[in-house]
Formats: C-alpha cells, sequence, structure tokens
C-alpha cells in the first residue's frame, strides 16, 4: 500500500490546498491534467462544489474524481431527504473516505486511487476542512493540507515558514496564492492557471480566477 500511495503522489500531477482561517476555510488549486508525460489540458477545475455548502479539491484520476463527486452529492441529497437534517461536512468527508477505502480494497483491471480536500459550513455557520488520504483515513485540519498531490512538498515547505494561527480571510487567500504559484513554477504536474475558493457562514466564493499564460523574450 506505500509504494502505491508513493506512486500515486508522483502520478497525481496536480496541487491541491486547504488552509484555515480565522473565519472560514481557503481552497487552492492549479489547472493542469497531465496524461503521463502529456499536458492533456490547460483548464481543468480541480475544485468541485458538491452542494451548496460542500466544495471537494481532488488529485488522481480526473474521471475517478468527477465520478466520485458525483455520487458524493447524491448520496448526501439522499441522506437530507430521508433524516430531513442537512449532512455535516464532517459526513461529507467521511462518506468519501468510506468510498475510497472500499475503492483500492476493491479487484479491479484498473483502481481507483484519489485523494481530496473537502471543505463546507455547516447549519451552525462552523466551517471544517478535512483532508481524505487516498487509501480512505479522514483528518480534520486545523491548519493546512496539500494531500497526496504532486505539488506538495513545494506547497507544505512554504505554508509550513509562512502559515499562522488566526490569519483573515485575506491573508490565507495571498498564502494559497503563493503556494500555488510556489508550486507551479517546480512541479511539472502543476500549472497554466489557479483557482481559490473561500468558505464562510456565508457560503462559498471564488476569489481568485487566473490563467498562467507562457511569455517568450
Amino acid at each position: 500500500m506505500d509504494d502505491d500511495i508513493k506512486k500515486n503522489i508522483l502520478k497525481s500531477g496536480t496541487t491541491v490546498l486547504g488552509i484555515v482561517c480565522k473565519d472560514g476555510v481557503v481552497v487552492g488549486a492549479d489547472r493542469r491534467a497531465t496524461a503521463g508525460t502529456l499536458v492533456y489540458s490547460k483548464k481543468e477545475r480541480k475544485i468541485e462544489k458538491v452542494n451548496d455548502y460542500v466544495i471537494t479539491a481532488g488529485t488522481g484520476g480526473a474521471a475517478d474524481i468527477a465520478l466520485q463527486n458525483k455520487v458524493v452529492a447524491a448520496e448526501l441529497k439522499l441522506k437530507h431527504l430521508k433524516s430531513k437534517m442537512r449532512p455535516s461536512v464532517r459526513e461529507a468527508a467521511s462518506l468519501i473516505g468510506m468510498m475510497a477505502y472500499r475503492n483500492i480494497r476493491t479487484p479491479s483491471m484498473i483502481p481507483s486511487i484519489v485523494g481530496m480536500i473537502v471543505a463546507g459550513y455547516n447549519e451552525d455557520g462552523t466551517t471544517e476542512l478535512y483532508s481524505v488520504e487516498p487509501a480512505g483515513g479522514v483528518v480534520k485540519i486545523d491548519d493546512y493540507d496539500a494531500n497526496f498531490s504532486s505539488g506538495m512538498p513545494f506547497v507544505l515547505g512554504l505554508l509550513e515558514r509562512q502559515y499562522k494561527k488566526d490569519m483573515t480571510m485575506k491573508e490565507g487567500v495571498e498564502l494559497a496564492v503563493e503556494a500555488l504559484k510556489s508550486s507551479t513554477q517546480r512541479d511539472v504536474g502543476s500549472g497554466n492557471g489557479i483557482d481559490v475558493f473561500t468558505i464562510t457562514k456565508d457560503g462559498i466564493k471564488q476569489e481568485v480566477e487566473q490563467t498562467i499564460e507562457p511569455t517568450y523574450r
């Protein structure tokens, strides 16, 4: 299993991150999608709104991430209808973790290995950030995380030095942008653009939407 995860880090070809701030959570990702050594897409949106109060940022196979988000959205809606209560962010993260755990332990010619950053706000206004690792473990994040994305080493190094407790949302967005730009400069699997979202008690909002254009001198 350790070898599978290590190989997945090298093949994931993306950068995703989450930062906990004083009044909410910041989630960011790059836009490059790769197929081996080929840049398959320069416009891949890796942050997905699962519903009105939960978003995810995934690393791994694009098709597996897309299917997982659709299933999670449907399961959360079904649970809401049955129980008459909106599922919490923790329940959403736990569901994703259960799916990841089950998928990699089901015999398949092409195993599904996906890591995810999960963030959202609950009905009481609290915000939460979780990291669901490829083996299915669910960890609540109190500061920052980059899951098992290929850009993780570059992101964590910068966040380790610059993150501070009780950051404002503005500071969190600025830090996320700097971390993503650092990753796209060094990680061949990340680049072409960045997206940054904020999650507060007032909702989910996209704060940054940038394209990185090549220039020639």
